[in-house]
């Protein structure tokens, strides 16, 4: 993988004109001075490190020094210039983390601190770095189960059928995209989720405040206690949430400890895609099948856009909105829009212009314009054509390309079903309904059918 990484690097150091510059900003040292094309809209913040956050390029002090060095003396030639990289740029020691940690102090962990068991510390300590050095490489693909894991695998999926367990498409995508804009946007706090997730605990803490999920307390304790999060309140205003991959997702990745083929998840991928998918789900999550339960969806595969952004709102402790855009009849027939593009594309610029990476749920329709298929992916960026209309630069986990990938406004504005963007971007031009609102209404909806049917049973 670190070969890969630096393959890329030479790559996007090189290119000319279709690739973004977020790119070579994430690995460049020169990058919080890079200019880019004139064709690109250089006041985009890329840079993963937060504003009025210090950016330190050099290490301070003996504690650094001797955990820099401890790291170095485990890793290969390859990964201590993707490190080097790392603390050239100011993300190594970058500490906008829930406990102020760096990653630099993660890392410093995973190399000397005990792993689940199974996990191989050196392996943890490579997929970090390279996933914080270069996130394109995330990916929602399942790997094959080996003959010699078979059946751990057919016996922690208990009564379930056998066959479930050869999962050939993946419904992660929100919790890898998740997983992505975690790593590009936060990267003291993805090394920070690494290290934990992956220790023997298999947990990770996360203080939020109850503001960033409803109007007040007493819904925000209900949203949490509606999705079945372990939690204890600090005080009026604030919670510590206890996230934890499925019971099965130890078992995926030790397969994929021993048994990782080329564009398929890495451990790491598995204990972080497991543990957003439980946020999701209502902790019914079985990563040895990729199937859900929970109150919220009928569906047994994937997140629905409810639980996509309540799992966003919690993990970066932000008051998100889930915009709806396309109108859809209840035939899932796509018959309309809830404002024009124009107005669609303001809020994606926007809300790119103040740093944040967009996660949106695009449709594909048939010639009928039935919805036939939906997915997740992440806006990280837009460059302005020639002709004046915008190129939307995208991450896809699932496209097996470790690179963004650009669309067109035409192409893409018009199946872009919702997107996850900060408050402030959209309540001046559109009524949005919040997410506490929508979930009481849609618990209790649910709760009453369930009343019906009992009653007629």
């Amino acid at each position: 993988m670190v070969e890969k990484i630096n393959s890329f690097i030479h790559q996007y150091n090189n290119y000319n004109t279709t690739i973004h510059p977020v790119v070579r900003e994430q690995l460049s040292p020169k990058s919080i001075n890079y200019t880019s094309n004139n064709n690109v809209n250089n006041s985009i913040p890329f840079g993963q490190t937060a504003p009025n956050t210090e950016i330190r390029t050099q290490l301070s002090g003996k504690e650094e020094k001797k955990k820099y060095t401890d790291i170095t003396s485990q890793l290969d030639k390859n990964s201590r210039k993707v490190l080097e990289t790392l603390l050239k740029n100011g993300i190594l020691l970058n500490n906008k983390s829930g406990d102020n940690s760096t990653v630099l102090d993660n890392l410093h962990k995973i190399i000397t601190e005990p792993r689940a068991q199974g996990l191989d510390n050196i392996g943890i300590l490579k997929d970090t770095i390279a996933t914080i050095a270069y996130p394109y490489l995330i990916t929602q693909q399942f790997g094959n189960i080996p003959e010699n894991y078979k059946q751990a695998a057919i016996q922690a999926n208990g009564q379930g059928n056998p066959n479930d367990i050869n999962v050939k498409q993946s419904g992660t995508c929100v919790a890898a995209s998740t997983e992505f804009k975690l790593a590009k946007q936060m990267p003291a706090e993805f090394a920070r989720f690494a290290q934990e997730l992956s220790s023997p605990k298999l947990s990770v803490q996360k203080n939020i405040k109850l503001e960033n999920l409803a109007d007040n307390t007493l819904n925000g304790v209900w949203l949490l206690n509606a999705f079945d999060i372990p939690f204890e309140m600090k005080d009026y205003s604030n919670a510590s949430l206890s996230f934890a991959p499925d019971k099965n997702a130890i078992v995926r990745a030790q397969i994929q400890t021993v048994d990782k083929d080329p564009y398929e998840r890495t451990p790491l991928d598995v204990l972080m895609q497991s543990t957003f998918m439980q946020i999701g789900s209502q902790q019914s999550y079985n990563s040895i099948t990729d199937k859900r339960a929970g109150k919220f969806n009928q569906n047994d595969k994937g997140l629905i856009e409810f639980e996509k952004t309540f799992t966003e709102s919690v993990v970066f402790d932000k008051n998100i909105l889930s915009v709806t855009y396309q109108t859809v009849d209840e035939n899932a027939r796509l018959i309309g829009y809830e404002t024009d593009l124009n107005t669609m594309k303001k809020h994606l610029t926007d809300a790119l212009n103040m740093g944040e990476n967009i996660i949106i749920g695009y449709t594909q329709t048939d010639a009928n314009n039935i919805i036939i298929n939906g997915h997740e992916i992440t806006i990280v960026g837009y460059k302005q054509e020639k002709d004046g209309k915008l190129t939307f630069i995208c991450n896809d986990t699932d496209d097996d390309v470790s690179k963004p990938i650009e669309y067109s406004e035409d192409f893409l504005l018009p199946k872009i079903h919702h997107a996850a963007l900060p408050k402030e971007v959209v309540e001046s031009d559109m009524d949005i309904v919040p997410n506490w609102v929508e979930g009481i209404a849609m618990y209790k909806e649910m709760k009453a059918q369930s009343t019906n049917n009992r009653a007629v049973a």
